[in-house]
């Protein structure tokens, strides 16, 4: 516990370390079972069929069209939690807030433990997967529909660092925190999706990734654990 308030401390005093830690966090949400499968299906949707000869231009419009659709959505969030965290600060500062904050970190954490079920849906899956070549509109709309699509791994990820951002008042630089994040969850796809040929020297799918989903959730239960120690010392 100790260790998590020192980390959102240095945090929030630190915007280039959060930033640096905030595009981790959403490498390792990649890294997620829910959001590491998708990544061959949408570098299919990106990259098109062989046969089409999709010229590498157009390849990274399409890669900066998916980066861009779930940026927008993730920093337009970020701002709103930022900016509202600034407008009631003496409300983000109470002890019951805080109280709050932990508890639903605490949901979050049994969710990527698996203790919690979610799953992710799957028509939304299904229409990923039909998808050929791809229009700049479909896979914008796509990268914005991935938030929900990764909802089983990255939802309680995101929402874990919304909450942080609303907690800090964070105002602005809430934008430019969710806006990283989404970068580092995008980071893998985007590399993919520019140079195809690099697919095949990604790691298989395997129980590594619920490693790694179980590891973020023990993160989140120590954070949870500072807003309890937060909330403890106010009361």
């Amino acid at each position: 516990m100790g260790a998590a308030l020192i980390s959102a401390e240095t945090l929030a005093s630190s915007p280039l370390l959060a930033v640096a830690v905030l595009f981790g966090a959403g490498v390792l949400t990649s890294l997620t079972p829910c959001v590491y499968p998708m990544i061959p299906i949408t570098a299919s949707v990106i990259s098109g069929t062989a046969k089409d000869g999709q010229p590498w231009r157009r390849t990274a419009g399409l890669t900066a069209a998916y980066v861009v659709g779930l940026a927008a959505l993730y920093a337009t969030l970020g701002l709103v939690a930022g900016l509202a965290g600034s407008m009631f600060g003496t409300v983000s500062a109470s002890p019951w807030a805080s109280l709050a904050i932990g508890l639903l970190l605490v949901v979050f954490a049994l969710a990527m433990l698996g203790v919690i079920p979610m799953a992710a849906p799957q028509r939304l899956l299904a229409w990923a997967g039909t998808r050929e070549g791809g229009s700049y509109g479909a896979v914008f709309l796509l990268g914005a529909a991935s938030g929900i699509v990764a909802a089983p791994c990255g939802a309680p990820a995101f929402l874990t660092v919304l909450a942080w951002v609303a907690a800090t008042q964070a105002g602005f630089m809430g934008f430019i925190y969710l806006f990283v994040f989404s970068l580092g969850m995008t980071a893998l796809l985007a590399v993919v999706g520019l140079f195809s040929g690099t697919l095949t020297l990604l790691p298989k799918s395997g129980a590594w990734m619920l490693a790694v989903k179980r590891a973020a959730g023990v993160v989140m239960l120590g954070v949870a654990g500072y807003y309890f120690y937060k909330a403890s010392a106010s009361l």
